[in-house]
């Protein structure tokens, strides 16, 4: 059976759909990652704050934090040893049974010699969106750094900055390549977080107020 002059048709504008739509989606994203780019720094860069806020990265077997977990902790340590940062909030997921993510997080930081009143605990911290926006909600949190891996942090700070949080970004892993996958990932993640944050979207768990410990 021939294609008919009208399927023809349709078929082009169905591919200028696509087209469009993916040039839509990637320019999205493009500009989600450059808004908060220049907050992007260093340890010896990074301006003080309130608190240093830790994403949630999974857990290893043991219920330890994974590898990628462990760095973001290790690079909060840091931030709070030199004092740039007076307390740590560590925001994960602990709805899951036996998945006990935020506690894990705090007791690698308690072990390695953190006090116990410099360690926060979210554990309802569901997503990226849900950690910022319970961070400045529930926890008050109006200065951050955030401790993520590099290729998370453009997303981090767009949807931190938006909700009222002034943050300034330090990368886990300074100096070591993206693989693609989070490349890809975060391509379209970003698109979401925009959508999320046009949308005001409530945390899945909003809950009371916490504070920050005073002094430091």
């Amino acid at each position: 059976m021939k294609p008919t002059r009208a399927s023809g048709i349709w078929a082009r504008r169905a591919l200028f759909l696509l087209l469009a739509g993916t040039v839509g989606l990637l320019v999205t994203s493009y500009l989600v990652r450059v808004s908060y780019e220049e907050r992007i720094v260093s340890l010896a860069q990074a301006p003080t704050a309130q608190v240093a806020l830790v994403f949630g990265a999974g857990l290893a077997p043991g219920a330890v934090p994974s590898p990628v977990l462990a760095q973001r902790l290790d690079m909060a340590m840091a931030l709070w040893r030199e004092g740039k940062v007076r307390a740590v909030l560590v925001s994960g997921d602990e709805v899951q049974p036996f998945h006990h993510e935020t506690r894990a997080m705090r007791r690698y930081l308690l072990e390695r010699g953190v006090p116990e009143s410099a360690v926060l605990g979210d554990e309802a911290g569901l997503s990226t969106y849900d950690s910022c926006l319970r961070a400045r909600g529930v926890f008050g949190a109006s200065q951050a750094l955030l401790v993520t891996q590099r290729f998370h942090l453009p997303r981090a700070l767009f949807i931190a900055n938006s909700v009222g949080i002034d943050a300034w970004g330090v990368a886990a892993d300074e100096g070591r390549s993206t693989p693609w996958r989070y490349t890809v990932r975060e391509t379209l993640s970003r698109v979401l977080a925009l959508g999320m944050v046009l949308l005001k979207v409530e945390p899945v768990y909003p809950t009371g107020r916490a504070a920050f410990p005073k002094g430091g």
